[in-house]
């Protein structure tokens, strides 16, 4: 990328990356439980105060891929990758009021993921499969698309070379990623959330002060910005354009949020609905943070990195991608470049763990315990979860190396589709008493299935231009499929109630919960 490996950046990249991999592995002894029952495993015992939640639940949001793919966003796209800032402050809220419900209800009752609250809620395994299915299969991408943050800093510090030696490092890390995830569960991602967001606040008010100063200050940033990636462009007549797009991604992208599976570990992991609560209102600093980095893009744009001769490679590679680590490079001393590599780096691990064990707890309770053996112990159940941690982890690695990056990004865009299609199941279901499970289950079909259908239709755009009349009104994808969802769910519910069939797929509704 600029000749040769940088051994100063290395050595600093390598020995924060011990230290985190010793902290994964002393985290099993960590408020020590039984690790042999999924809650302790999978949910750390629920036993996680206000402070380890902040930092497990804000990991979600500073992962690597956001650190790269948010400034690249800026970087490439301009002003409408902003969309990324204002929709996780729309979603705190929504956290407030309903998740510690969501909660209390968890803890009284013994769910472990939102597919458990389905099931118990309408008395339908087969929607809480739906629901468990689309958290499993929105997930693996994203857990793929971190390892490409982990490439792109690998590649930047020269140890790229192809083939098994170029990929070799990546392979190691997931390796200890797998083995101290296995030993430790959740309390292993929980500790290390803590060093990986010290760095990651080091590293981006360290670009924050000090590109500007070299540039001469922000007036001379943002005059360096062409006009056309700096605001978002006037709408045509007759349409809403770019005004739209960016509305309906924040809002969508908000609701799609927390409906992660590995989101919704982390609040069940909560010691108390008051600790999500006061989690609601401490996370909007994480969206300040979020601002910061993406002005890391246009800071790019700035300084000319795409212009560097030294750089062409790396963005030849990686694309956009390559903006933030090309920044860091022109203008950090090595030592400084190790710190930010790293936090970005171990951005990949703490939410990759994150993930694959939100997925192993629900693919473990809500497929192999609902549908394949329905008689498995508790130990037989935290240790089929463990297993299939560790599957997760080689399936991502295999995605990344065995398929084209594009292919992740597809997937990616149809994960958030996806994703928010469970919200009538997971978020309406706690307030609306009438919505039936077999009318949710046919609602979550048409949703799925149109939503799809419209991403490939679209070439893979996430933003349909919708026409009303006269007026077109570019909408993202999920926020018209999930409306429509709605409108099943709500149509059809009314009619399943009136049948014998519908009415006990409430009967486990909880009138003590829903009164």
């Amino acid at each position: 990328m600029t000749g040769g490996i940088n051994w100063t950046a290395l050595v600093v990249f390598v020995v924060l990356f011990a230290l985190v991999t010793w902290i994964g592995f002393i985290a099993a002894h960590w408020r020590k439980g039984d690790l042999d029952l999924l809650h302790e495993w999978g949910l750390g015992g629920r036993r996680f105060g206000t402070l380890i939640t902040w930092f497990l639940v804000g990991g979600d949001l500073y992962t690597a891929y956001t650190f790269v793919a948010v400034p690249a966003l800026l970087f490439g796209a301009g002003a409408l990758g902003f969309f990324a800032v204002p929709y996780t402050i729309m979603i705190y809220p929504l956290l407030y009021v309903a998740f510690p419900r969501l909660w209390s209800l968890a803890h009284r009752r013994g769910y472990v993921t939102s597919a458990d609250f389905v099931t118990g809620r309408f008395g339908n395994r087969w929607l809480g499969l739906a629901v468990s299915f689309t958290g499993i299969l929105a997930t693996m991408p994203y857990i793929a698309l971190q390892l490409v943050g982990m490439q792109v800093v690998i590649g930047a510090m020269g140890l790229e070379s192809g083939g098994l030696l170029g990929d070799l490092p990546l392979i190691i890390a997931f390796i200890i990623l797998a083995a101290f995830t296995y030993t430790s569960g959740l309390r292993a991602p929980a500790m290390i959330a803590v060093v990986k967001d010290v760095l990651i606040y080091v590293t981006v008010l360290a670009a924050i002060i000090a590109v500007p100063i070299h540039i001469g200050g922000y007036d001379k940033m943002f005059a360096a910005i062409p006009p056309a990636k700096l605001l978002l462009a006037t709408p045509p007549a007759g349409s809403y354009g770019a005004f739209s797009a960016y509305g309906s991604l924040a809002l969508g992208s908000a609701l799609a949020l927390f409906l992660y599976p590995h989101s919704i570990t982390g609040i069940l992991s909560s010691s108390s609905a008051r600790v999500i609560r006061r989690n609601a209102v401490m996370l909007p600093a994480y969206s300040v943070m979020l601002g910061f980095l993406a002005l890391v893009g246009f800071m790019a744009i700035a300084i000319g990195v795409g212009g560097m001769p030294d750089f062409a490679d790396g963005f030849k590679r990686y694309g956009a991608n390559f903006s933030v680590p090309a920044l860091f490079l022109a203008l950090f001393p090595s030592w400084f470049v190790g710190i930010a590599f790293a936090a970005i780096a171990i951005g990949a691990l703490v939410p990759a763990a994150i993930m694959s064990i939100a997925t192993a707890n629900t693919f473990t309770r809500n497929i192999y315990r609902a549908f394949l053996n329905p008689a498995c112990t508790d130990a037989q159940e935290s240790q089929v979860a463990k297993i299939v941690s560790l599957v997760v982890k080689a399936g991502a690695l295999v995605f990344i190396f065995a398929l084209p990056l594009q292919f992740a990004l597809y997937l990616q865009l149809l994960g958030g589709v996806w994703i928010i299609q469970t919200a009538p199941s997971v978020l309406l279901a706690m307030y609306a008493r009438f919505l039936n499970g077999w009318a949710l289950l046919i609602g979550w079909i048409v949703g799925f299935g149109l939503g799809t259908w419209m991403v490939v239709l679209n070439n893979w755009t996430p933003v349909w231009p919708l026409h009303l009349g006269s007026v077109t009104f570019p909408c993202y994808i999920a926020i018209l499929s999930v409306i429509v969802n709605v409108l099943v769910s709500a149509v059809l519910s009314p009619l399943f109630n009136m049948g014998a069939s519908g009415r006990p797929q409430d009967a486990d509704a909880f009138e003590e919960d829903y009164a």
